[in-house]
């Protein structure tokens, strides 16, 4: 497989403290990489270079082409789509509203209609709320939410920065169900999450951070859950 996704020696600098240092990683199309670590250990800063949200040093190369400094819209429309960690739903509009506005960059419109059909069916309970204000939903529905709404720009690769955070065990147990199906259906995706065992049993691959560097990279299935926990405390 080729890769899709390559970072090479990526860094971010929050002023004079370095979050990120010269960090490598690869996705290759159709994986489902899991990038895990302790919280402040530069994940969620990795996630916003590749959006573009987060300003970035080194080269960030996407489907063959060096996006290091495409603005963060081309890079949406280059096929880069981010579920963000605390979802970042526009509570004041409706769920259509919100579905619709993640298909902005898209110029076939009868297709996006067709999509957003689509996902409201892997998310039914979207399709119960679908005028009803945003705000309004459960911190699982508004979840799937930003999920469906990410997934309205027919990604090439989908970023999901902790897709479990703050829900109840049930919630969390039905997202990665519908991570495993978007798995199952060849989407490569790239999962931020704290729930380290419910991500390294969905993971090709898992790369493992701590202050900024990565600790470990390899298969999923060849990291017990103590070698994780050394991996993270810095051992």
């Amino acid at each position: 497989m080729s890769d899709l996704l390559r970072l090479e020696g990526l860094t971010v600098n929050y002023g004079p403290v370095t979050a990120v240092h010269g960090l490598d990683l690869t996705i290759a199309a159709g994986e489902l990489v899991a990038l895990l670590g302790p919280n402040g250990a530069g994940k969620s800063s990795t996630i916003g270079a590749i959006t573009g949200l987060v300003r970035s040093g080194g080269k960030i190369i996407f489907d063959g082409v060096d996006i290091s400094r495409m603005p963060a819209e081309a890079r949406v429309e280059r096929g880069i789509a981010v579920s963000p960690e605390g979802r970042r739903i526009f509570a004041n509009l409706t769920v259509a509203e919100n579905l619709r506005l993640g298909a902005a960059t898209r110029k076939d419109a009868a297709a996006a209609r067709s999509d957003m059909d689509r996902h409201i069916a892997l998310f039914p309970v979207l399709g119960e709320r679908i005028s009803q204000q945003a705000g309004t939903l459960s911190g699982g529905e508004q979840q799937m939410l930003a999920i469906a709404r990410a997934l309205m720009s027919r990604p090439k690769l989908l970023l999901l920065d902790e897709p479990s955070l703050g829900l109840a065990p049930m919630i969390v147990a039905r997202i990665f169900e519908f991570i495993a199906q978007l798995k199952a259906d060849g989407l490569t995706v790239l999962l931020v999450e704290q729930n380290a065992v419910q991500a390294m049993r969905l993971a090709d691959r898992v790369y493992v951070v701590a202050t900024g560097q990565v600790t470990y990279s390899g298969p999923a299935a060849e990291l017990a859950g103590s070698d994780l926990m050394a991996l993270y405390m810095g051992n």
